[in-house]
C-alpha cells in the first residue's frame, strides 16, 4: 500500500544512496496516498508472472544484457529516443489517467499511437480513445477503475474490434457505461498482431528498428516523487503495478526511457528514465507487429495525383495527414471512374469522404 511521503527524508536517502535521480514535489506527491494508488492499475493476468516474479526476470535480463554489452562488438545503437528519431518526434503528447486505474489503456494506446505515426509520418494526427479501450472493451475482462487490467486483452481489443479516436469517446476518470459515438465502427484503428519480448537485448533491437513497446513494472512509493534523472528504487514499500510506454533507451546511462500517464506535472514533463533491471520494467515488454488500415477519412481533400505508365497504377495525396493512397486497381471501370472523381475533386477543391483499406482507396464520396 502507498504511504505518505516524507520528501526531505527521501531526498536525503536518494543522496546518501548515490542514486542518479532527483526527488521532489510533483503532481503525485500532492495527492493523498489512496489517490496515488488509484493512478496505477496493472494487475498480472491469468498465467502471468507476479510483480515480484517480473522483478526477478528483469534482474536476470539485466545480467544477460550487461554480458552482451561487454562482449558484442556490433549491436543496437547506443541510444534511441522516438521523440527525436532521425530528427522527428513520433510520440504523442502526455496524457493524465487521473483518479482511475486505467494505466494499461494509456500505455497500450500510447504504443499503438507511436506505431501509427511511424507508419504514417511524424506529423500524423492520431489520438486514440483510452475510454473506448478501458470502459468498453476492458469491462468484458472485469476492468474497472478500482480493479485495473492487464495488457494481453487490451492488445486483443486493438485486433478486434479495434479502438476509436478520442473525439469519438473522450476520456473521463470514473467507471461508466460504454459511450462511443454513433459511427464508431467506421473510426476504429486496428493492429494485425502483437507479441511479448522477454529478452532485454531483443527489446533494444525492437526499439531501435521498429518502435516503442508497452511495459509494466512495480511502483514503489518513492517513484511518486521522481523529478528527473535515472530512477532506481531507494525507499518505500510497494504501491502497486503500473503500465507505460517504453519509447527508447540509453546505454550511457543504462536506462529505459518511458512515457507515463500522470500528466506533465510529474517527472520530466511526464516522461521518466528507469535503470535497466529495475522494478520489473524489462521483465516483459509487448510489441505491435503491424497495423490494419480499414477506415473512413471524412471531409478531406485531394492535394495531389500521381500516375505512371503502368496499368491501373495511380496514387492520390490526401489532406489532413492521410498522405499518399493508392487508387484501387480492381478493374478498369472502377479504377478510371474513381480517378476521374479524384481529379474533379482536386480541380474543384471539393471535400470528399474516402474509405481506405490497407493503403488503397476503394470508396469515394464527393461532397
Amino acid at each position: 500500500m502507498s504511504e505518505k511521503l516524507d520528501l526531505s527524508a527521501l531526498q536525503k536517502s536518494v543522496k546518501d544512496a548515490g542514486a542518479g535521480w532527483q526527488a521532489g514535489p510533483t503532481s503525485m506527491t500532492a495527492l493523498p496516498a489512496e489517490e496515488q494508488v488509484r493512478r496505477l492499475g496493472y494487475i498480472p493476468g491469468p498465467g502471468e508472472p507476479s510483480l515480484a516474479e517480473r522483478e526477478q526476470a528483469a534482474t536476470a535480463n539485466y545480467a544477460a544484457l550487461k554480458a552482451g554489452m561487454m562482449t558484442a562488438a556490433i549491436g543496437a545503437p547506443v541510444s534511441v529516443d522516438w521523440r527525436n528519431f532521425g530528427g522527428n518526434n513520433y510520440i504523442t503528447p502526455i496524457k493524465d489517467q487521473a483518479s482511475c486505474g486505467s494505466c494499461v489503456a494509456f500505455g497500450t494506446c500510447a504504443t499503438v499511437e507511436a506505431a501509427i505515426r511511424i507508419a504514417q509520418g511524424p506529423g500524423y494526427a492520431i489520438d486514440l480513445s483510452e475510454a473506448h479501450l478501458f470502459y468498453c472493451l476492458g469491462s468484458s475482462n472485469g476492468a474497472s477503475c478500482n480493479n485495473g487490467w492487464w495488457v494481453d486483452p487490451a492488445l486483443n481489443g486493438f485486433m478486434n474490434p479495434g479502438v476509436v479516436d478520442e473525439a469519438c469517446y473522450p476520456y473521463t476518470a470514473h467507471d461508466q457505461a460504454c459511450g462511443v459515438c454513433g459511427d464508431w465502427q467506421s473510426r476504429v484503428n486496428k493492429i494485425t498482431a502483437w507479441h511479448k519480448i522477454t529478452s532485454a537485448a531483443d527489446m533494444k533491437t525492437w526499439l531501435s528498428t521498429r518502435g516503442p513497446l508497452a511495459t509494466c513494472f512495480t511502483v514503489y512509493n518513492d517513484f511518486f516523487a521522481y523529478h528527473s534523472g535515472v530512477y532506481t528504487h531507494v525507499s518505500g514499500g510497494v504501491a502497486g503495478g503500473h503500465c507505460v510506454c517504453a519509447i527508447g533507451y540509453d546505454d550511457t546511462q543504462s536506462c529505459w526511457i518511458c512515457k507515463n500517464s500522470w500528466g506533465t506535472g510529474w517527472g520530466d514533463g511526464g516522461f521518466f528514465r528507469i535503470a535497466y533491471g529495475q522494478c520489473g520494467i524489462d521483465g516483459t515488454m509487448w510489441a505491435i507487429d503491424g497495423l490494419i488500415e480499414d477506415k473512413w477519412y471524412s471531409n478531406v481533400r485531394v492535394q495531389g495525383l500521381w500516375a505512371i505508365d503502368q496499368d491501373r497504377n495511380a496514387f492520390a495525396f490526401i489532406s489532413n495527414n492521410v498522405g499518399w493512397k493508392k487508387v484501387t486497381p480492381d478493374n478498369d471501370n472502377i479504377f478510371f471512374d474513381m480517378l476521374v472523381q479524384l481529379a474533379a475533386a482536386k480541380t474543384g477543391a471539393r471535400p470528399i469522404n474516402i474509405h481506405v483499406l490497407q493503403g488503397v482507396i476503394n470508396q469515394i464520396y464527393v461532397l
